[in-house]
């Protein structure tokens, strides 16, 4: 199988564990407290973006780049889709009336294949699979 059909097969499957997280803490917020749609959304979201990016980093791209910098560039994607997709989904589900969790599940198809190519292309780019050949070089533990 073509190695990035493969690399994008592991991101989908982590990315839905990172789903679960975030639809659980998401219903969980959304269920027991009476706050709006965007802080119940924007807790979920970032304790999933915390999971992914530490769970695809080391087994989807499988990158020794710099962790801070990589980082730092997710959180520069985020600083654009966040606001977005929060804005957006609180006016779908409190203006439009739509339900919160098909507004949730868009927001997440949408941050799954913009973070995927993000990811891919920008944050790691020529430094995906690296991890092993640097180790076998110089151990990181040293």
């Amino acid at each position: 199988m073509n190695k990035e059909v493969w690399r994008a097969i592991k991101f989908v499957l982590f990315s839905m564990s990172a789903g679960l997280i975030e639809i659980g803490s998401f219903a969980l917020l959304n269920e027991f407290t009476t706050w709006r749609y965007w802080p119940c959304y924007l807790i979920a979201l970032t304790l999933s973006v915390i999971w992914n990016f530490g769970l695809n980093r080391k087994f989807t791209f499988r990158s020794n780049a710099n962790i801070p910098l990589a980082f730092f560039k997710v959180m520069c994607y985020y600083a654009v889709f966040t606001p977005l997709s929060t804005w957006g989904g609180d006016y779908l589900a409190e203006t439009l009336h739509w339900n919160e969790y098909l507004v949730t599940f868009l927001n997440m198809f949408a941050n799954l294949v913009t973070e995927f190519l993000f990811q891919r292309y920008v944050v790691y780019g020529n430094k995906v699979d690296n991890r092993e050949t640097e180790e076998k070089i110089e151990p990181i533990w040293d």
